[in-house]
C-alpha cells in the first residue's frame, strides 16, 4: 500500500511547503500552516467527469443559441447577475458574517420556488428548524423549497441526483467534506475537492448553483484563490455595520457586466430592495451646513446621487490627518495638493476627513469636482447651493476633464429636483438640448472656485 504524502499548507493562500512555516512565504501571514495528507482516491470521479464522447467540432458549426435566464423574483439580484439566473452556473458569494448572504439568497430561493422550480438549500451551519424560523420570520411558505443539514459531499450529491432541483445553494462551502479527502473540513484541500466535484455536477446537469463562502478579516473570500477562478460569478454582500444598506457587488461574472450593484435595505422582514438609491442615500442631508456637496456617480448603468462631506480644522499634529471613508485615501492626497498648488488654500496645517453618506464606495474620477468643492466649503465656511450637483474630473495642472455618461447624470439630478449642474465644459457643450436642470459648464479649477466663491 502507498504511503500518504504529508504537506503542510497554508490556509489562507494555499502554499505548500514539505515541512511546518511560521509565516507563509507567499501571503506573508503567520501560523496559518495546517498538515494535510494525501492519500489515492478509492473510488475515482469518473462517474462525475464531463468527458463526452463528442468528437471535436469547426467553431461555425456551435450553435450558440442561449438558454432562457430565470428571474429570481428579485430586481436588484437579477439586475447584478447581467439579467438573471443561466442554467449550469456556479455562483460564488462572500461577505461578513450577519450580513446577510443566508436571507438574500433564501427570499430569492423562496420567489423562484414560487413559479414551479424545486430548489435545494443545503446547509451545513443550521438545522431545518432553524431555517424555518428564519423562514417564517421573513413571511417564506413556499412547498417547492426544500431543506437539507448536511456536511457530507457525496450525501449531497445522492440527494441532488435524487430530487433533480433546478437550483441549489451549499451554505457553506467550508463546512463541506468529503471522505476521499482525509483533511479536516474547512481545509484548502477539503475546500478544493468540494467545490471542484459540485461545480462539475453542475455543468453536467445544468443545475444553477450557489456557493456561500466565508470571508477572512481582511473581507476577501477564505480558502484558495484558486476557488474564485473555479466559478462563474464572484459576488460579495457588502454593508456598514451602523447603516441598515447592502449593497452587492459583481468582482467577476462570465455571463454580465461586474459594474453592476444592487441596493438592499434591511428590515425586521428581511431584506427589501432599494429601486431608487439616490433618494434614499439624500434623505437627512443637511441643508445649511458647509463641507456638504453632492456627487453623482455611476454603478454600471446605474446613476446614484451620494452627499459627500469633509471637515477641515486646525492640526495639532506634527503631521495633520487625512481620514477618508468611501472614497481612495491616495485621490484625495492628491486633489488637496492641487488645491494648494492652483488655488494657494492654505491646508498644510489642517486635518481633512472626507467621507461618504450611507456607506457607499466610490472609486470613478468624476467625482473630483465635488471632493474639492466640499474640501473648499469647509476651509472657507461657506455654505454649498444645496441644489447643486457637482461631477467631473480634476487633472494636475488644475484643468476639469470630461466624464462618461454625463447624459444619464443630469437626468438623475433633474428627476430628484436639483436645479444646478457643475460639470465640465465638454460635456455642457453637448448637452445643450437640455433645460432642466441648467447646466453650467467650467473648464478649470479657477472657472469653478470664481462660481462658487466669487473673486478671491
Amino acid at each position: 500500500m502507498a504511503k500518504a504524502k504529508i504537506v503542510f499548507s497554508c490556509q489562507s493562500c494555499g502554499y505548500q511547503s514539505p515541512k511546518w512555516l511560521g509565516r507563509c512565504p507567499d501571503c506573508n501571514q503567520w501560523n496559518t500552516f495546517a498538515e494535510e495528507r494525501f492519500e489515492k482516491a478509492t473510488t475515482p470521479r469518473g462517474e462525475l467527469s464531463l468527458g463526452t464522447k463528442d468528437d471535436p467540432a469547426p467553431i461555425h458549426e456551435i450553435n450558440t443559441a442561449e438558454e432562457g435566464r430565470v428571474l429570481s423574483g428579485i430586481g436588484e439580484f437579477d439586475r447584478v447577475l447581467g439579467g438573471g439566473l443561466v442554467p449550469g452556473s456556479v455562483i460564488l458569494i462572500g461577505g461578513d458574517p450577519g450580513i446577510g448572504k443566508s436571507t438574500l439568497l433564501l427570499q430569492a430561493f423562496a420567489a423562484v420556488s414560487c413559479k414551479g422550480l424545486a430548489c435545494l438549500y443545503v446547509s451545513g451551519e443550521e438545522s431545518p428548524r432553524q431555517i424555518k424560523m428564519r423562514a417564517e420570520r421573513l413571511g417564506i411558505d413556499a412547498p417547492n423549497l426544500l431543506v437539507l443539514s448536511e456536511t457530507a459531499l457525496e450525501r449531497i450529491i445522492e440527494q441532488v441526483k435524487k430530487i433533480k432541483p433546478g437550483l441549489l445553494v451549499i451554505d457553506s462551502i467550508q463546512t463541506i467534506f468529503s471522505t476521499a479527502v482525509p483533511s479536516a473540513p474547512g481545509s484548502i484541500a477539503q475546500v478544493r475537492e468540494s467545490a471542484g466535484s459540485i461545480i462539475v455536477l453542475a455543468k453536467k446537469t445544468g443545475l444553477t448553483t450557489f456557493l456561500i463562502g466565508h470571508v477572512t478579516k481582511d473581507g476577501a473570500i477564505a480558502g484558495p484563490r484558486l476557488l474564485e477562478h473555479m466559478v462563474d460569478t464572484v459576488l460579495y454582500f457588502e454593508g456598514e455595520r451602523g447603516h441598515s444598506f447592502r449593497i452587492l457587488r459583481a468582482v467577476k461574472n462570465r455571463f454580465g457586466s461586474t459594474n453592476e450593484i444592487g441596493v438592499f435595505e434591511m428590515k425586521e422582514a428581511g431584506l427589501k430592495e432599494v429601486s431608487n438609491p439616490s433618494e434614499i442615500f439624500l434623505m437627512e442631508r443637511p441643508l445649511a451646513v458647509p463641507g456638504s456637496a453632492v456627487v453623482c456617480s455611476m454603478e454600471g448603468t446605474r446613476p446614484i446621487l451620494v452627499e459627500l462631506q469633509a471637515l477641515v480644522s486646525r492640526s495639532f499634529l506634527a503631521v495633520p490627518r487625512r481620514t477618508t471613508i468611501g472614497v481612495d485615501h491616495n485621490r484625495v492626497a492628491l486633489l488637496v495638493a492641487v488645491l494648494e498648488k492652483k488655488m494657494g488654500a492654505k491646508l498644510f496645517d489642517q486635518d481633512i476627513f472626507v467621507n461618504v453618506a450611507g456607506g457607499v464606495q466610490i472609486d470613478e474620477p468624476a467625482v473630483d469636482l465635488g471632493i474639492i468643492a466640499a474640501v473648499a466649503s469647509s476651509q472657507k465656511e461657506q455654505v454649498l447651493d444645496p441644489k447643486t450637483v457637482f461631477f467631473g474630473e480634476v487633472g494636475l495642472a488644475g484643468e476639469i476633464r470630461g466624464i462618461s455618461q454625463a447624459e444619464a447624470r443630469v437626468k438623475e439630478a433633474g428627476k430628484l429636483g436639483f436645479e444646478r449642474c457643475i460639470l465640465p465644459s465638454s460635456n455642457s457643450v453637448q448637452l445643450k438640448h437640455i433645460k432642466h436642470p441648467e447646466l453650467v459648464g467650467v473648464a478649470s479649477l479657477r472657472d469653478c472656485w470664481k462660481l462658487l466663491f466669487g473673486k478671491d
